[in-house]
């Protein structure tokens, strides 16, 4: 049987085993702060080990017809739907997601997967003419190598499978270290799932570990040669400079601070709900969140109103009870940085036209209306289920608000006018936008990715697979090339 607690071993050159390091991990529920398992940590040696095992495995991987591997990656779609509650138990544990997010994250983990598996398929060349008589330019497309993944604790199931997944498709091998707080649900199950497709041994290794225990040691060692990093973008910084200082290409996907922009003309009701999933769901740790609702000045009395009735009817509570729409954020310090900013909040002046309360990592919903835009509630990424919501006069101010941060992910803007929401959009500075939709979108063959300090790069589809390839060029001369001397 697939559950929790036979996932917490190192999965490493394909063997189950506990890591070298004297240093344990317990993985704490955090709706109830129960034990659910516990891990002996990986460590440098460990580190390497699975690089090296991951270097190995890619030769392998390599002499494998391209119609197998798509029929391997299939496999761990079909894996993934015969144990979908089983899993869907473990987002609950672990993540203290809802049985909604569950089913959301499942879905897109099992689309970028069949995504991923036409990658042996399309790895095409090209032949190209050349300046010099009977001479013949090709083009290959090859692996990039070994991938170094580091993945989140707020969607890991999927943060994790979006670079996985594509990388083995490429032909890599892949060495995958979860978040702490998400050991199981964002590495080890995931290990599971491509083992059991039928991956080479050593191909996906999942490193179970801490920072303080491997330093640097993840990105700096010399086999991997892409890193694909998904986090905040204070370590997204970090982890970017460390590889390009190590010759490695960076692939970030960082935080956000998108704004839900609602025009005079829209369906209020209509982005009313839009608004209220566009930050609530799985308690607003996600990078896509709406962090600012930005309401057109006559709308904005009743837009508040309607926003702050509708938030008042979300259940928050145990995330097994399926009617629950807000469940635990993830840890004890993520809920003290929520009140630190929500009392700031406060004695900054915004007014909390719904305010929630806190029972240890259980934090209701808070509303703060009036906001300016030099606020630190509208200048941070909240992550979190507390919002903002500021009135604007005109389309330039709208555009100016929206574009007054740092970060460039993702946004919506609500209209009656499509095409004028477009122009809008356009205007933007962010990497994604969606007219009469939901500021959180991710589909499998749509380029996915931020602007400013949101990250570099761009995932998915065709995107993904320029990412975790590189161009070889081969020259073939037909005949003698002449000299000069």
């Amino acid at each position: 049987m697939l559950n929790i607690q036979s996932l917490n071993k190192q999965f490493i050159g394909g063997a189950w085993r506990d890591g070298k390091s004297m240093n344990k991990l317990g993985d704490r529920n955090p709706y109830n702060g129960e034990l659910i398992t516990e891990f002996q940590m990986a460590d440098v040696s460990d580190v390497d080990s699975a690089y090296k095992a991951a270097l190995r495995a890619k030769e392998e991987w390599g002499k494998v017809n391209p119609y197998k591997k798509r029929d391997i990656l299939e496999k761990a779609v079909t894996y993934i739907e015969d144990h979908e509650e089983e899993i869907t138990d473990m987002i609950i544990a672990e993540l203290g997601g809802t049985r909604l997010k569950a089913a959301f994250e499942i879905g897109l983990v099992k689309n970028i997967i069949k995504e991923a598996a036409t990658f042996p398929l399309r790895m095409e060349g090209r032949i190209l003419p050349s300046t010099e008589d009977g001479k013949e330019n090709r083009l290959y497309r090859i692996p990039a190598g070994v991938v170094g993944v580091i993945s989140p604790f707020n969607f890991p199931f999927f943060l994790s499978v979006k670079s996985v997944a594509p990388a083995l498709g490429a032909g890599n091998g892949v060495v995958l270290k979860p978040h702490e707080d998400s050991p199981v649900t964002g590495g080890t199950l995931i290990g599971k799932i491509f083992e059991e497709a039928g991956v080479p041994g050593g191909l996906l290794n999942v490193v179970v570990t801490d920072i303080k225990e491997i330093g640097d040691s993840f990105v700096e060692h010399p086999i991997p040669r892409i890193i694909s990093f998904t986090g905040s973008t204070k370590v997204g910084s970090y982890i970017g400079q460390l590889a390009v200082k190590n010759f490695k290409k960076p692939l970030l996907e960082l935080g956000g601070n998108s704004a839900f922009i609602v025009m005079e003309d829209a369906d209020i009701d209509y982005a009313v709900q839009a608004a209220v999933f566009s930050r609530f769901t799985h308690q607003g740790q996600i990078c896509m969140s709406a962090n600012r609702i930005l309401v057109q000045r006559p709308l904005y009395e009743e837009f508040v109103s309607k926003y702050a009735e509708k938030v008042s009817s979300l259940k928050v509570g145990d995330p097994r009870d399926p009617d629950t729409v807000i469940g635990p954020v993830i840890n004890e310090r993520q809920a003290e940085n929520l009140q630190s900013i929500i009392q700031k909040g406060i004695e900054l002046g915004a007014n909390p036209v719904l305010r929630g309360n806190a029972s240890g990592n259980l934090i209701e919903p808070t509303i703060f209306a009036d906001v300016t835009p030099e606020m630190v509630l509208a200048q941070e990424e909240l992550f979190g289920p507390v919002v903002c919501v500021i009135p604007f006069d005109t389309e330039e101010e709208a555009v100016a608000i929206a574009n007054d941060t740092k970060f460039g992910l993702s946004g919506a803007i609500h209209t009656a006018n499509l095409e004028k929401g477009v122009e809008i959009a356009k205007k933007i500075h962010t990497g994604m936008i969606h007219v009469n939709d939901i500021t959180i979108n991710d589909e499998p063959i749509v380029a996915f990715g931020g602007e400013k300090q949101s990250g570099l790069g761009r995932l998915n589809g065709e995107w993904s697979l320029d990412e975790f390839t590189t161009l070889q060029w081969v020259s073939v001369n037909f005949g003698q090339r002449k000299f000069p001397y």
